[in-house]
């Protein structure tokens, strides 16, 4: 089934600064279409010639270094996901150099049926050094690397990141399509352990729904936004927001930067939630609602600071994590975990 296109766009800001970025953008939680911002990157300008040109730029940075490609024969339709009875992943992860696939994707590019082809999350500090200094991100401090994906027309299915995202459009078009992490419910997540890329993916193929499987996908869809990015344009996705990405050329280039405004101590919080699922997702149902209470009070803080009655000094790991205090919780963890 086909659903009618969602009505909101992604909101478009123009001339961004570091302090509109801060004090604008970043409170409202909302995805933004950063219009232009990297519009004077040589990268761009090198793109905005030909793809050939593009390539070159490239090759001018190449450390080397083999990089992860993924491919995935022309039947997949340019789509990175599960094999139909999820064994398997649909695509084949291979490691070549950065020279080779872009003589590969630059090859392919008047194929009718092209098979996927992709190079995926490549920090560019160790591929291609220098890149970063010549092409300044002008909204993130310098200590924020970027990564880079270089492709055809290809599709990452709707997932969520648990980082803040600014990605930007070197070459070719980009098309986002956004839920707010409240549609975690009507998304259909795959597993969390075996997934195509990292985090988990939606089940659910946004260019033809299944609303018979995913019925409540539809709920999901009327809060979805749109974003096209040209060459130049970059997109700020928020923590948690789902985004399924389509490149809409034949040889595109994205760039883009992960960080987190506090980092996790400990573990990631998904590693956080497989732990909760192996120890209380099978507990009996008035059990899991008392460590339901216990989340809520002192992990979410849902009745104000549940340790406020505690002197300072005496709240141990319920206070202020120290060094001690990590120390001795992940002595814990490891005697626990490594208990058959």
């Amino acid at each position: 089934m086909t659903l009618p296109p969602p009505a909101p766009k992604t909101r478009e800001w123009r001339d961004v600064t570091p302090e509109i970025f801060r004090a604008e953008i970043m409170p409202g939680n909302a995805p933004a279409i950063l219009k232009g911002l990297i519009a004077d990157w040589p990268a761009v300008a090198a793109a905005r010639a030909s793809d050939e040109a593009m390539a070159d730029y490239l090759r001018g940075f190449d450390a080397g270094k083999p990089v992860a490609v993924l491919r995935g024969e022309p039947r997949i339709g340019g789509r990175f996901f599960y094999t139909n009875d999820m064994s398997a992943l649909n695509f084949q992860r291979h490691n070549v150099p950065l020279g080779e696939a872009l003589d590969q994707l630059l090859a392919l590019r008047n194929d009718a049926a092209p098979p996927a082809l992709a190079v995926q999350s490549t920090p560019t500090a160790a591929a291609l050094p220098g890149f970063a200094q010549a092409n300044r991100q002008p909204l993130l401090e310098a200590s924020v690397g970027p990564r880079i994906w270089i492709g055809n027309a290809i599709t990452t299915a709707t997932h969520f990141d648990m980082n803040y995202n600014i990605a930007c459009a070197v070459a070719g078009r980009r098309r986002f399509t956004l839920f707010p992490p409240d549609q975690l419910k009507n998304l259909y997540l795959g597993p969390l352990e075996f997934t195509p890329a990292g985090p988990p993916v939606s089940m659910v193929d946004i260019a033809a729904p299944d609303l018979e499987r995913y019925p409540r996908f539809e709920e999901a869809w009327a809060t979805a936004q749109i974003a096209e990015l040209e060459p130049g344009d970059a997109i700020y996705i928020p923590y948690f927001w789902f985004h399924n990405v389509e490149s809409l050329d034949p040889f595109t280039v994205l760039v883009n930067y992960w960080w987190n405004e506090t980092q996790a101590v400990l573990s990631r919080p998904l590693e956080v939630l497989l732990h909760a699922l192996a120890s209380l997702r099978d507990l009996p149902s008035s059990e899991r609602e008392i460590w339901r209470g216990m989340f809520e009070h002192f992990v979410f803080q849902a009745h104000g600071d549940p340790v406020a009655h505690i002197p300072h000094e005496r709240r141990g790991a319920l206070g202020k994590m120290t060094p001690e205090h990590l120390a001795r919780i992940r002595a814990i963890l490891l005697r626990t975990l490594s208990q058959p």
